[in-house]
Parts: C-alpha cells; structure tokens; sequence
C-alpha cells in the first residue's frame, strides 16, 4: 500500500495520477458483461492499490483485424519504401536495398526519436511505452493500439500451437503481467478480442499489497490462465504459497534470459509450457523457446541479421550483434537496428531460422589468470549444469571475482569457475532471484577482459 511518508515513493506512481480517458474510451465495445467484470477486479478485497488505469481501445472493426497475423509476403520491400521517406534517412542517397540501410541503435532513438515516425503516422491511435533498455537512457516509445492487441494473441497462437486450448473460461483472468519491484505500474484492464475477459498487471512484491495475505488471496480468486514477467518476477511463482493457488496453462518469460534450471523448475513447479521470448519494446517479439536450444525467429514481420562492430554481415554461423528490421509497428518501422544483443543465426532442419549462444545485452570476457580470455557462455554452461537458477559474476580490474547464484551447487560451481579462471573463487548463494537485485540485473560484467 502507497505510504505517503515514503521517501523513495514517485509520483508516476500515485495511483489515478495518469488516468485521463472514459472506460468507455479505453473499451469502446464492452458490453455490461465486461463493466460487471471490470468493476468486480477493480473492488476485489484482496486488490492492490491500482496505480494505473489502461484500455485497448479498440473499435469492432480492430478487435476483428489484431485477431489475425499481418501478412508477410512482399512485407519487407514494401517496409523499407516506408522507411525511405523517413526523415532519419533524408540526404543518405539511394537506399535501395536492405544493406544500403546504415545500422542504428538505442542512441539514434534516444537522440531523436521523432525523425524515425513516419510523417503520415496515424498518432490517433498511438499509446506509449516507456523503456529504460538494460544500460539507462530512458525510451518512450510510441506504440500502436492494433500492434499491442496483436500481441496477445500471438500468445494464444504459440499456447495453442503446444496442443493447449487457450479460451476464456468463466471469471479467470485471462493473463497476468507480474512484476517484482519496489514500485511499478499495476492495473487491471480487459481484452475486447477475448470475450472481454480481464487481465491485469501486478506486482508480486509482498509491500505492493495492501494487507498480508492479500496477494495469495487475489491471485487465488483470479488464477490466471496465462502469466507473463521476466525470471525474476516468475522465480517468486515458486514460492510454496503461491504453487498452491495458481494453475497457468502456460508461462511466458521475456526481457532478460531465463536459465535452463529455473525454466525446468517452473515447468516442474506447474506442469506446462514455459516460453522463453527473445525481443525488445522497440522491436516486439523476435524469437521465442520452450527449451534450451536455440530460439526460432517468429513468423511475422521481423528480419533478422547477425552484424560486426563494423557493421557488416558476418557468414551464417559466426558469432555478432542481433540486429533486426521489425516491422509490426506502424509508428516505428525500425531498418537494421543493431539490439547490443549477440548470438549467431542456424538454420531447423525445417528451414526455419534460429538465434544460438544468445546471451542478450552481454558479450562479456573475463580474464584468467594465465592471461586467457573466457566468454561468458562458458560460464553460463556451467552454472547452469550445476543448478544455479539466476546468477551475478563480476570481475574487477584486480581480476578477483565476486560470485552469486541463486539455487544450485554452490561448492561445483566454485570448484569449476576456479579451474575456469584459474583463481579461487568464493561463491555466495541465495534461495531467491530477487536477491539478487529488483527488476533486470546484470549477469555478468568485468573490467578485467
């Protein structure tokens, strides 16, 4: 519950502070059906304080169109006629194919965002998102209402395509969002395009609830069918209170990578499906896993290169920089948008393409004592053979090592990041992520490599 004598409270986070449109703005086809279950979620006794208050805002005519994929034949070329009359690429001479395109980055947005909107964007139906990315520079990103309603039900696609029948059943919450965090917009909302069944965004940090035994007694009575977060924020579904009460068809893990023992623990913990999702805000979805192979680029309007720090194309195989042409959102057709992610692009033997060795945002060396430089995929295959569910590795210049593992072996992993980096290692391990710091922490970093 919000304390106004809290010295770190925010005033983002105020609950109503943002509220500024009619629920008959925010759902223009809800039905007395819909009003009755918006009301009841919003009043439930066990709710968190609401901070926020959001809607689809779809016509009858969009909820029919975000339930079907874009087409992607000829959507590429057609994609890059519109990123022509860009004003980011005025004066850059003839862009006529994808490599013409200069690769940009988070700082090209940052800097100035509004030069890669179309000029003709229809900003009546934009929403925005903001995105603080993995190394600060706060992003807010204009998204589109059709683009956003067109992601849940890509999720519905992939749960459904796993042989689960994914469909609104009676007062379930159709899917929840969690969090794990200090403060964090929650809401609760419904989806026109699935029965105007609800979904909500919640924080699973015991403080954000009002009362204890709140959050234990909400979650009962919701049981969403479907739950989205990152590692984090999904590792404290573990918890023995809440194995109890929850029973998801399937869980969704995104903005961070989840390691091989969480993911089964999960799975183990509640008998489905969990999908690993590789994208940014800026991008939508990319790729996506149910296992530790590598993530399978979606069938949607997403081109994937794998680039040098020069920028060029490195051969099918090779290790570089994900960069991706994303074109699902209207308002940002992004061209060659390097992610700061690395990994290497295989080929299914079904022809499909997948991204491998991904270690998302973190191409980090360590430096052995032998002068050896070590990837930190390396490590990561060995922590994750001895159980460790989320971890934290620092080197200093100094070349010493600071260690934390949340579950796991602690004494194997100490033994074999030793022999890996030649230096005794002690390792500090903890029962949950979230000690390991809110939100997305790093896994790795080292200022000796």
């Amino acid at each position: 519950m919000s304390d106004p004598d809290d010295s770190l409270a925010l005033a983002e986070y105020a609950p109503g502070s943002a509220a500024v449109l009619t629920d008959a703005e925010r759902w223009p086809t809800m039905d007395a059906a819909g009003a009755a279950r918006l009301r009841r979620w919003r009043r439930h006794p066990a709710a968190p304080d609401w901070v926020h208050a959001t809607g689809d805002r779809l016509t009858a005519e969009m909820v029919e169109r975000t339930r079907r994929p874009l087409p992607t034949d000829g959507w590429l070329e057609e994609h890059l006629g519109a990123a022509r009359n860009l004003l980011a690429y005025r004066g850059l001479g003839d862009l006529a194919a994808l490599t013409d395109f200069p690769p940009i980055t988070r700082q090209h947005l940052v800097d100035d965002l509004a030069t890669f909107v179309p000029l003709d964007a229809d900003l009546d139906r934009m929403l925005h998102g903001t995105s603080s990315g993995s190394t600060g520079a706060a992003l807010l990103i204009p998204d589109d209402v059709e683009e956003v309603a067109r992601g849940f039900h890509l999720m519905v696609s992939l749960v459904r395509a796993q042989g689960i029948d994914w469909s609104p059943d009676g007062e379930r919450l159709a899917v929840a969002s969690v969090v794990f965090q200090r403060q964090a917009f929650t809401y609760v909302s419904l989806v026109s395009g699935f029965a105007h069944r609800a979904m909500a965004r919640l924080n699973l940090d015991t403080g954000a609830w009002r009362r204890s035994g709140d959050r234990v007694a909400f979650l009962r009575d919701a049981d969403p069918q479907v739950i989205a977060g990152h590692p984090t924020s999904l590792a404290e579904l573990l918890q023995p209170e809440l194995r109890g009460v929850l029973h998801p068809l399937a869980l969704f893990s995104g903005a961070m990578a989840i390691s091989g023992p969480l993911r089964a623990d999960l799975e183990e913990a509640y008998g489905c499906p969990v999908f690993d999702v590789y994208g940014l805000h800026e991008t939508r979805p990319i790729a996506v896993r149910t296992d530790d192979g590598p993530f399978r680029v979606l069938d949607r309007r997403v081109h994937v290169e794998v680039l040098d720090a020069e920028g060029t194309v490195v051969p099918e195989g090779a290790v570089g920089e994900i960069t991706v042409t994303a074109g699902e959102n209207p308002l940002l057709p992004l061209v060659r948008y390097r992610t700061g992610d690395t990994g290497r692009l295989v080929r299914f033997a079904d022809g499909g393409i997948g991204i491998a060795d991904l270690e998302g945002r973190e191409n980090t060396v360590f430096l052995a004592t032998d002068g050896r430089r070590i990837p930190c995929v390396d490590l990561t295959q060995q922590l994750q053979t001895h159980g460790a569910r989320g971890w934290s590795i620092e080197q200093a210049a100094d070349g010493s090592i600071d260690a934390r593992i949340v579950g796991g072996d602690a004494d194997a992993v100490e033994r074999v990041l030793s022999a890996l980096l030649g230096r005794d290692v002690d390792v500090r391990r903890y029962e949950r992520l979230i000690e390991l710091g809110e939100g997305k922490p790093r896994r790795y970093r080292s200022a000796a490599g």
